[in-house]
């Protein structure tokens, strides 16, 4: 029976010795409830908050299920908005798996974060995130960027759709200050006028956006490719590709699902308060919900697209050498074909 994650790192990984004492602790009270899992290989896995596929699948136990013949089972961490706002959770081993879109993920790989991304899914609603401006800033379309000072995660999403816009209009990057801030810190700056845009996505856009920020360019409207993810932790694909696998065949199932009912998919926890949606937010997420992709083992086209996100943070300097699909996507099948094999 495979040993505990907690007991594998204590050997080696002792400047994180109250995180696995809390570990520990997490699993013994497992064992007080009467579970048989106390030694479960734990996957980490980003809380999802009110609404979607990991949601109802935290609410109703359904990745625990699934994961228990592997003597396993998901511990969900808090996280901040933005893969790239996370990479110092996973290169500490507090975090193991957690959506995003290929921008990031290139930009992890080039501060040698170990991630792998084990699927793709193609985007829906790209017409929700994009660039928005200040009302005062005076700015109506990217030409108008020039100049101006605009908040930007960096080496992720939202520098790779500030860069595919100025690309696309034919500005040179330089002509305008790209300014490194995560979203929480971006959302207070363009709040208060120290920046002029803010490139964003998800729900801090909307956000801006219902606050009067001015949206001058969509992912739709600049041709993005930046697509949705899954990535792994390096560490656990190699430990437990299988249990890598369980998890994403519950998501697939999931998302299957969040498409052919997406009412059951939002206001999962909470059917009111600050975390509900409502109205317009309502129908918007529900609309979204009704198209959802399901997550499939990467392709040939899905290479290519990550490799132009690649070209295009090296041609800007984010990065400093280019990051190929072979580098970025983990050949999940066969790694647990070996590692049952490697079992018998």
């Amino acid at each position: 029976m495979p040993r505990s994650r907690t007991f594998r790192r204590a050997a080696g990984l002792l400047a994180v010795l109250p995180l696995l004492t809390l570990a520990a602790a997490c699993g013994s009270d497992s064992e007080s409830d009467g579970g048989s899992n106390a030694n479960a290989f734990v996957l980490q896995v980003a809380d999802p908050g009110n609404a979607g596929p990991l949601a109802v699948g935290k609410r109703d136990g359904t990745f625990d299920e699934a994961l228990a013949p592997l003597n396993a089972k998901i511990e969900w961490v808090e996280t901040t908005p933005g893969f790239s706002s996370n990479l110092k959770l996973f290169n500490t081993g507090q975090l193991d798996v957690s959506g995003g879109a290929y921008s990031p993920v290139v930009g992890a790989l080039s501060k040698d974060v170990g991630v792998k991304i084990i699927a793709t899914a193609d985007p829906v609603g790209k017409d929700q995130n994009g660039i928005v401006v200040t009302e005062d800033s005076g700015v109506t379309s990217v030409n108008g960027l020039i100049g101006k000072r605009i908040a930007v995660n960096p080496a992720g999403k939202g520098e790779y759709i500030t860069l595919k816009a100025l690309q696309q209009a034919g500005i040179p990057f330089d002509q305008v200050e790209r300014v490194p801030l995560q979203q929480a810190d971006a959302a207070s700056a363009f709040s208060t006028g120290q920046v002029d845009a803010w490139a964003s996505f998800l729900e801090p856009y909307q956000q801006a956006k219902a606050k009067g920020g001015v949206e001058i360019a969509t992912e739709a409207s600049i041709g993005s490719v930046d697509n949705t993810i899954i990535a792994v932790r390096t560490e656990v694909l190699e430990q437990r590709p299988d249990v890598a696998q369980k998890y994403l065949e519950v998501v697939q199932q999931l998302t299957d699902q969040q498409r052919a009912n997406p009412s059951d998919f939002e206001n999962v926890f909470e059917k009111a308060g600050p975390r509900a949606l409502k109205d317009d937010r309502l129908d918007r997420a529900l609309a979204l919900g009704s198209q959802a992709a399901t997550p499939r083992y990467p392709t040939a086209q899905d290479g290519t697209d990550l490799e132009s996100v690649s070209t295009l943070f090296l041609e800007a300097g984010v990065i400093q050498k280019p990051v190929l699909a072979s580098e970025v996507f983990f050949d999940l099948p066969a790694k647990v074909k070996e590692y049952e094999s490697n079992r018998k």
